[in-house]
């Protein structure tokens, strides 16, 4: 008999008990940002659990500070995972017959404020599609080689901008910054005429390691609390100029929206699969006894100003990464790099093999010279317009439920004059 709760979840729900992501909200505008843990269509405010000393555990003693249990490392988190599984299940009547102590736990889902659900010390965005390196390459460079050769050797990654990173519904600014220059001519300087989404999901560390102190592949599991879904926008024109030879700037830096849950890697255990072989076999210390990634299935929508409803213009998996999230973040720190918990690892644009499972505008539409068809709205794409909204989704489908990441939106909104 699976697993149920005493609140009522719809079969479609992305928030069974066999979820339980975390994150962080306001339930009202006077109040502080208080952790909580999605449950159907409510957030269990772990606040209030734990004022009721529910969280009696070895590693928990009482702590509702979501930075601070990132940081106690997986047994903590499996503790918890293990509380309130049992606070919310049907059979456990501490919450389920406490009647003013489940009113206080218990906040509806459409009357809170969802914020970044993690303080954001470092962001990384890594390279790990296959697919995605080779379509942008052969778009940029040809098809005779696509792929630089170092990028079969190590998951190729740079640095990106924390302050920027923002919750999902927040709105996207259209970046202005030089483009490219026709012949004889000087660079543009305007509002970004390619301005583009990317599909991608992102780890949040947990566990950190000290500065000169790597994380050995096998263990860097134990580092990765768990996973959100990531729109890493991007101004094409902007970042192919000036991207040589240091990489992204400004056509990266202007927002990166994240979904507001993070799906525990304990939750999303059952769907784990074979990573890709990877060919050359990689260097020692990226060799894992264990190569895995997970089947979830992702989608993003575009929606037009005015439209009711979105255009799906990809469907895609995270089971197409050919560097696996351990392989990552153990490069991340074989330098010496030090992670700290709330550290953001982007996984780069996530396409698969098919035409219908490119992640971006930049491959759907080929740099823009393939225009893309909206269905249900008559109109079509090269890239983003203003008032476009893209909606992205993340789930694993269960026996009987599905374990969702809910969704990752922003809308494009013009420069400023």
């Amino acid at each position: 008999m699976s697993l149920k709760s005493f609140i009522e979840v719809s079969p479609d729900s992305h928030f069974p008990i066999q979820n339980l992501p975390y994150g962080v909200f306001k339930p009202d505008l006077d109040s502080g940002p208080r952790p909580g843990v999605a449950i159907g269509d409510f957030v269990l405010d772990l606040s209030v659990i734990s004022l009721a000393g529910l969280f009696n555990g070895p590693f928990l003693n009482s702590s509702d500070c979501l930075a601070q249990f990132l940081a106690l490392g997986r047994p903590a988190w499996k503790e918890a995972r293990t509380t309130i599984q049992k606070l919310l299940s049907s059979t456990e009547p501490t919450l389920r017959d406490n009647a003013s102590l489940r009113e206080q736990a218990l906040v509806p889902m459409g009357k809170v404020e969802m914020l970044v659900p993690t303080a954001i010390g470092d962001y990384t965005d890594f390279f790990s599609s296959m697919h995605h390196a080779k379509n942008c390459g052969t778009i940029f460079v040809g098809p005779e080689n696509p792929i630089p050769p170092n990028w079969f050797h190590l998951p190729i990654a740079y640095h990106g901008r924390a302050s920027s990173v923002v919750i999902s519904g927040t709105d996207i600014i259209r970046p202005r910054g030089q483009g490219h220059p026709a012949p004889n001519s000087p660079p543009y300087f305007g509002p970004s005429q390619k301005m583009d989404f990317e599909l991608e999901m992102a780890a949040v560390v947990g566990l950190g390691n000290d500065l000169g102190k790597p994380i050995n592949v096998n263990d860097a599991v134990d580092h990765i609390f768990g996973l959100v879904l990531m729109n890493d926008w991007s101004a094409r024109d902007i970042q192919a100029w000036e991207y040589i030879p240091l990489g992204p700037f400004l056509g990266k830096s202007f927002g990166t929206t994240i979904s507001p849950w993070i799906v525990t890697l304990e939750a999303l255990e059952q769907f784990a699969c074979d990573a890709p072989q990877q060919d050359p076999p990689p260097l020692p210390y990226l060799a894992e006894k264990i190569s895995q990634n997970y089947d979830i299935s992702l989608e993003a929508a575009i929606k037009p100003a005015g439209q009711k409803h979105g255009s799906v213009v990809t469907k895609s998996n995270f089971k197409h990464l050919y560097w696996t999230l351990t392989q990552q973040l153990a490069h991340h720190t074989i330098n010496g790099c030090n992670l700290r918990p709330g550290d953001l690892l982007g996984t780069g644009t996530i396409s698969g093999p098919e035409p219908e499972s490119l992640g971006c505008l930049l491959e759907l539409t080929w740099n823009g010279q393939k225009p893309l068809s909206l269905s249900g709205c008559g109109s079509s794409r090269k890239f983003l317009e203003d008032g476009d909204e893209v909606i992205i989704t993340g789930y694993c489908k269960g026996d009987g439920y599905t374990i969702g990441f809910g969704t990752c939106s922003g809308k494009v909104v013009p420069s400023p004059p």
